[in-house]
C-alpha cells in the first residue's frame, strides 16, 4: 500500500481530545486529525517525528491526518488504525497470507454473531467452510520485541473473541489476525497485564478451535506492506 501522496513531516507537540494533535511543521504549528481513539501508549511522545497525509477535501475542518510516528530508536509506528484493514485487504487480494489463500470470495464488514458484530472479512469458497477473520492492530511495544494487544481493557475486543468462538463451534473457520504496525515488534501476545479477561478468552478461544495469526508490516513514509508472519504467544 503506497500513500497516495507524499507525507508531510513534523515534530509532535501534543495529542489531546483523543482526535487532535499539534505538530511543528513547515515552519508553523499545525493541528492534525488523529484517527486513533486508543491510549496510543508508546506511540505519541512529544518531540517524536510524525508523518501526516493531506486531504484536498475543502469540507474537512482539519486537512491533515496523522499517519506514522518514529520513535527515538528509529522504529516506525502506524497510528492510523484504519490502515490495518486496508493492509489485510490488499494481502488477501494478492494471496500473500498462505493460510488464508485460495478463497473465491472476500467480503468486508459482514454482520454476524449473537452480539450484533461485524466481521472484518468473511472468506468463502466452494467446498470449504466459511472463514471469519477479525483484524486487530498491534502497536503496543514493551521492549525486547514484545508486542501486546490490547493497550488497555477492551470490552469490544472481548466481544469479538466470543463471537469467533461461536463461529468455530458452529463448524466455520475463525481467525484472529493481529496486524503488527510497529517495526520494533517481533512477537505478539494478549495483554494479560492490561486486560486479563481478554487474555483468558483468547486462550479459551484457541482451545475451541479459533486460529491466531500475526503478520508484520514494513513501514516507511512511502508506504506499507504486510510482509512476514511473527509468532503469537498465547
Amino acid at each position: 500500500m503506497d500513500f497516495s501522496s507524499s507525507l508531510g513531516c513534523g515534530r509532535l507537540i501534543r495529542r489531546y481530545k483523543r482526535f487532535l494533535a499539534d505538530v511543528q511543521a513547515e515552519g508553523r504549528e499545525l493541528t492534525l486529525h488523529c484517527p486513533n481513539t486508543g491510549r496510543m501508549t508508546g506511540c505519541a511522545e512529544p518531540g517524536w517525528t510524525v508523518f501526516y497525509s493531506t486531504s484536498d477535501n475543502p469540507r474537512r475542518k482539519y486537512a491533515h491526518t496523522w499517519e506514522l510516528s518514529r520513535n527515538d530508536a528509529g522504529d516506525f509506528i502506524c497510528v492510523n488504525t484504519s490502515r490495518a484493514n486496508q493492509l489485510v485487504a490488499e494481502a488477501l487480494s494478492e494471496q500473500r497470507i498462505p493460510a488464508l489463500a485460495g478463497y473465491e470470495r472476500v467480503r468486508a464488514e459482514v454482520r454476524y454473531g449473537s452480539e450484533n458484530s461485524r466481521i472484518d472479512f468473511l472468506l468463502s469458497g466452494e467446498g470449504r467452510p466459511d472463514c471469519y477473520v477479525e483484524v486487530k492492530s498491534v502497536t503496543l511495544h514493551e521492549g525486547g520485541g514484545a508486542g501486546f494487544f490490547p493497550d488497555t481493557q477492551s470490552l469490544r475486543a472481548q466481544k469479538h473473541v466470543r463471537e469467533l468462538m461461536e463461529c468455530a463451534k458452529a463448524g466455520h473457520r475463525a481467525v484472529m489476525l493481529f496486524c503488527v504496525l510497529h517495526t520494533g515488534i517481533e512477537r505478539v501476545s494478549p495483554a494479560e497485564h492490561l486486560d486479563p479477561k481478554y487474555a483468558a478468552l483468547v486462550r479459551e478461544a484457541v482451545a475451541a478451535g479459533v486460529e491466531c495469526q500475526a503478520w508484520k508490516a514494513t513501514i516507511s513514509p512511502e508506504g506499507m506492506t504486510l510482509t512476514e508472519p511473527v509468532p503469537v504467544e498465547v
